[in-house]
């Protein structure tokens, strides 16, 4: 009998914790996250990770489980994850996973291509230079070492510029000679549901979640790990704009405003991503019930199937 692995995505704020914590007590499963910013512990107001109270009520993988000083890649999480889903899988016919990091998810769902881990050394380096060099140079020299992947990769992102070039110098190859995108099967069925709400109602809790988390502090974080900005976990969405705002370029009211348009335009890039994706089913928030029936449904469904007798031949 195969098992069945419920992933629930969407944009963010679109209120996936809140439906995660009904779902998985209704499945008795505990949650597995996939956001890459709430792993880590110091982030605990700007990536709105669970409080403790939902921790408290419902088990959470992946959440506060690094430093933002450890080095972690969707390929790491992607064998934390099968390798914990099989010990979940003992005692339960379901687990979840929810989270809106589109890499960590394809990660788990469908594999990710076996690109070596980056030495220290090359990382300290590209590390190094990336600070007194700038991104642009590095993406010129990208260019140059793997031309195929300049083409595709996104230039400004510093994470995937360095380390595509962490790659290249390591390794001798290119980053592209890595890369094969051949879907994993895995031995477990997987259930995606996708959650939305119309756009400005999606706006509006964006905005009041900015507003909340300016309240709770985020300021007074940001300036916490101001001496840690060039991290690549810190070149998020809420910290960056702090960090320019610390630096003297844009006033306070300046910095919330472009985080509220920002994490606004983060939320289309998240549907854009996921729209391409023919397995999920779309639902509302609101629709609890519908979404566990879907599940429950479907498994019924797959059921039947795997207990058909073969046609013989």
């Amino acid at each position: 009998m195969r098992k069945t692995l419920i992933v629930i995505t969407g944009p963010t704020a679109v209120g996936k914790t809140a439906l995660c914590l009904d779902i998985a007590q209704h499945f008795g499963t505990p949650v597995i996250n996939a956001d890459s910013r709430q792993i880590y512990r110091e982030l605990r107001i700007g990536t709105a990770p669970p409080s403790e109270d939902e921790l408290q009520r419902v088990k959470h993988y992946f959440v506060g489980a690094l430093s933002l000083n450890d080095y972690y890649s969707a390929s790491m999480y992607e064998q934390q994850v099968t390798s914990l889903l099989d010990t979940l899988f003992i005692n339960n016919d379901y687990a979840l996973m929810a989270g809106g990091s589109m890499m960590y998810i394809d990660a788990v769902c469908n594999g990710i291509d076996d690109i070596p881990t980056v030495d220290p050394e090359t990382r300290a380096t590209m590390k190094r230079r990336l600070a007194e060099e700038g991104l642009e140079a590095l993406v010129e020299e990208l260019r140059l070492m793997d031309p195929e992947h300049y083409e595709t990769v996104d230039r400004q992102n510093p994470r995937r510029v360095v380390h595509a070039l962490e790659i290249c110098h390591m390794t001798g190859r290119t980053y592209t000679s890595f890369r094969k995108a051949q879907r994993k099967q895995r031995p477990f069925r997987i259930v995606k549901i996708g959650l939305n709400r119309p756009r400005e109602e999606l706006y509006t809790r964006i905005n009041q979640r900015v507003d909340e988390m300016m309240d709770r502090g985020l300021l007074q974080e940001a300036q916490a790990l101001y001496p840690m900005r060039h991290q690549n976990a810190l070149n998020t969405v809420g910290y960056k704009e702090l960090f320019d705002c610390i630096d003297g370029r844009w006033t306070l009211q300046e910095a919330v405003e472009r985080i509220k348009g920002n994490t606004r335009r983060y939320a289309r890039k998240q549907l854009t991503w996921l729209k391409r994706d023919p397995d999920i089913r779309w639902f509302s928030p609101d629709e609890k019930k519908q979404i566990i029936d879907y599940i429950e449904n479907r498994y019924e469904k797959d059921m039947e199937l795997d207990n058909q007798p073969v046609a013989s031949v």
